[in-house]
C-alpha cells in the first residue's frame, strides 16, 4: 500500500473513532448577546500617536460578515471622555469618509493599509487637538457613554526601559547574502516587573506588531542580555518559512519599542495566543479585557523609536 493511501486510511479511522465516540453538539447562540467592544490607546514617547478610541459592537460566532455589516459595527454618537486625574477631555468622532483623499493615504500608510483597498468606513474618537498630555507614571480613566450604557476602564503609562543597542547577523541556516536577523540588547531593571511590546516598519510601508509582540521579564528580571526581534509580517500575505521574521539587506527599518502595564499585556498575550493556536485541537483561551461593562482594551504605552538600515 502506498504511503499516501496509508495516511488517508489512518485519518479515516481517526475520523470514524471520533465520530463514533462523540455526539454532535450544536451550541445555543443567544440572539441578544451583543456587547460593546472598546479599543483605545494613550501614548507617551517618540512620535506618539494622539489618544484615540474605537467603539464597535460584537458579532455572533456563527454568521457571515460583509464590508457593509463591518462598517455598521462602528458606533457613532457615543460620548467618549478621558480623565487624567486633573482634567476631563472629550474625544471627537472622526470617520474614514470624513478625510480628504491625501489624508486617507497618510493614515492608511500609518496603519499598514492600502488606501484604495479600504472598504470599511472606520470611525474613531480622537484627541485631535492634543488636549491631553500623556505622561510616564500617569493614570488615565476612560468613560464611554452610548445609548443607556456606560463603559469604563483605567490604564497607566509605565516607566520606559529603552533598548541599549542593535546588530544584524547572518541568519542560522542562511547564507546571509540577502537576509539578516536583528538582535537587540537590553538592561532590564531589577526589583520590578516590566512588560514589553514591539512594532516594526519596513521602507515606510506602515508599522505593524509582531506575531507575538508582547513579553515580560519573568525569566530575565534585572539582567542584561541579547535577544532577537523578528520583523513583523503581514497576516494577510504571509511570507515563506525561510524568510519569516528576517530583514532584507538594504531595507530601512523603524522599530517601535514600548512598555505597557499588566492589564494591557494580558490582553495582547491572550489574544496573540489565540491567533497562533488555531485549529480543531487547539485549546481555548478567553481573551482578557479591562473594560467594565463591555469587552476590549484601554491601554497605555511609553515608547521609543529606532531607525536603522540593514547593512548590505
Amino acid at each position: 500500500m502506498k504511503l499516501t493511501n496509508k495516511i488517508a486510511l489512518v485519518l479515516t479511522l481517526i475520523a470514524l473513532i471520533f465520530t463514533a465516540c462523540q455526539e454532535e453538539f450544536i451550541p445555543e447562540v443567544p440572539v441578544d448577546a451583543e456587547q460593546y467592544v472598546v479599543e483605545g490607546y494613550i501614548e507617551a514617547g517618540d512620535n506618539a500617536l494622539p489618544t484615540y478610541v474605537m467603539v464597535t459592537k460584537s458579532l455572533p460566532f456563527f454568521g457571515e460578515l460583509t464590508a457593509t455589516q463591518l462598517s455598521n459595527l462602528f458606533v457613532r454618537g457615543a460620548k467618549v471622555t478621558v480623565n487624567d486625574q486633573i482634567n476631563t477631555v472629550e474625544l471627537l468622532p472622526l470617520c474614514w469618509s470624513d478625510l480628504a483623499p491625501e489624508i486617507r493615504g497618510q493614515v492608511a500608510t500609518a496603519l499598514g493599509l492600502n488606501a484604495d483597498s479600504v472598504q470599511v468606513n472606520i470611525c474613531i474618537y480622537i484627541d485631535a487637538s492634543n488636549s491631553l498630555n500623556p505622561q510616564v507614571g500617569g493614570k488615565y480613566d476612560l468613560t464611554v457613554e452610548v445609548e443607556d450604557e456606560i463603559l469604563t476602564a483605567t490604564t497607566t503609562i509605565p516607566s520606559h526601559v529603552p533598548l541599549d543597542s542593535f546588530k544584524f547577523i547572518q541568519p542560522p541556516g542562511n547564507d546571509g547574502d540577502t537576509l539578516a536577523e536583528l538582535r537587540a540588547f537590553i538592561t532590564d531593571p531589577a526589583d520590578e516587573t516590566n512588560y514589553y511590546r514591539y512594532f516594526t516598519e519596513i521602507n515606510g510601508q506602515g508599522i505593524r506588531p509582531g506575531f507575538t509582540s508582547v513579553g515580560d521579564d519573568a525569566f530575565f528580571n534585572g539582567q542584561s542580555f541579547e535577544f532577537p526581534i523578528s520583523k513583523a509580517e503581514s497576516r494577510v500575505d504571509p511570507v515563506g518559512p525561510d524568510e519569516f521574521g528576517l530583514y532584507y539587506r538594504g531595507d530601512t527599518v523603524r522599530l517601535k519599542w514600548a512598555n505597557i502595564d499588566e492589564f494591557h499585556y494580558e490582553f495582547w498575550e491572550t489574544l496573540e495566543f489565540n491567533l497562533v493556536n488555531q485549529g480543531p485541537f487547539s485549546s481555548y483561551t478567553r481573551i482578557s479585557s479591562n473594560i467594565e461593562g463591555g469587552l476590549g482594551i484601554w491601554g497605555g504605552y511609553s515608547s521609543s523609536e529606532y531607525n536603522m538600515i540593514v547593512p548590505e
